[in-house]
């Protein structure tokens, strides 16, 4: 077994002794859940200045603003590296697409430039093919379905796929799940969708799922997301909920579909030169921070869903809900289309769905 995937199920068995221990008492439960908000609290205050007294100031790229759920996690990465370590290690973040699109990231993470990267797996799935299988519609209900079955088999052998190109994938990290954003015309179905241009994520998975439906397609980064709106280039989105209120998409987009038709996890990424240059110790650090970390994001997230419905409301934007059945044949398509891509996306949709 990879050394690598040896790590991962070592914190996975870690991660569920610590879950077992916390079914001991309510007592117990209440205190873990004060200290995993102080934590996020501490983070989010002490902001992502490094410790410049560290050993080692890591580098880590996302392209969300600093008020979304993934970087709040990378504060969250930071500061336990940071208690694990001792204080040997720190982490510098840069947010918002400050080091360019997520395909420059990738590259400069597989150069070893940067440290780590929360990178899209609709992104990564331009490179491998089988981080599609997260993509698929309505395959989980819950971000907490999602979570949890990052640690199924199927999920780690999609992360060992990164081996080989300088890069290593390390554990999957969860924003709010999908949902679709139209400027000024509300869609209930995907006989609505014909002759409308959306803004998806250019993953081969995104793109046939909305092209399926009748819509065409506009891939650009989420930095000209806004613009793109307001200047009519395209009619909506793809979208998640956190990205919406933090993009401030509401000002240019009337309706809101919560749809919750793909869950949308970063990958977290790390150059294979940064981890093989951390003795074994050192590299068990780094995946006990990240499962902190994800744990924050996904648990977190799951709990805003009602609070940003209601936010982005308050804002002007009519809300509705899509149900699966208005996707059916877009769903079944996907599937008999994806699945014999790549034994591991049939695996993981049977796994899952």
């Amino acid at each position: 077994m990879k050394k690598y995937k040896s790590l991962f199920y070592t914190m996975t068995l870690a991660g569920l002794m610590s879950v077992m221990a916390a079914c001991g008492g309510s007592d117990e439960e209440a205190g873990s859940e004060v200290d995993e908000e102080a934590t996020a609290d501490e983070a989010s205050d002490e902001g992502s200045e490094p410790d410049q007294d560290a050993e080692e100031v890591f580098s880590l790229t996302l392209i969300t603003e600093e008020s979304h759920m993934w970087h709040q996690a990378a504060l969250v990465f930071q500061e336990e590296l940071e208690e694990r370590s001792d204080g040997r290690f720190s982490l510098e973040t840069y947010p918002a697409g400050q080091l360019g699109s997520e395909a420059d990231m990738l590259q400069q993470i597989e150069s070893g430039s940067i440290d780590f990267g929360f990178i899209t797996a609709a992104e990564v799935s331009s490179r491998e093919e089988a981080f599609s299988a997260w993509l698929a519609p309505y395959l989980f209900e819950t971000i907490e379905e999602a979570h949890e079955a990052r640690q199924s088999e199927e999920a780690i052998d999609i992360l060992d796929t990164l081996e080989g190109s300088n890069m290593l994938g390390l554990d999957y990290l969860f924003a709010g799940q999908r949902m679709m954003l139209f400027a000024d015309e509300e869609v209930t179905g995907a006989e609505d969708m014909s002759g409308l241009t959306l803004r998806v994520t250019p993953s081969p998975a995104m793109l046939h799922f909305y092209n399926s439906a009748g819509a065409s397609t506009e891939g650009m980064p989420l930095t000209e997301v806004y613009s793109a709106v307001q200047q009519g280039v395209i009619d909506g989105m793809d979208m998640d909920l956190d990205a919406t209120i933090t993009n401030n998409f509401a000002e240019v987009v009337d309706y809101g579909a919560v749809t919750n038709h793909m869950v949308w996890p970063s990958v977290a990424i790390v150059s294979e030169q940064t981890m093989e240059g951390l003795s074994e110790e050192d590299q068990q650090i780094v995946q006990d921070s990240l499962e902190v970390a994800a744990d924050y994001s996904a648990e977190t997230r799951a709990a805003q869903e009602e609070e940003f419905i209601e936010e982005l409301e308050d804002q002007g934007m009519e809300m509705y809900e899509i149900d699966q059945e208005a996707f059916e044949d877009q769903i079944e398509d996907f599937d008999e289309e994806f699945a014999p891509q790549d034994p591991l996306i049939e695996s993981f949709i049977n796994a899952h769905r």
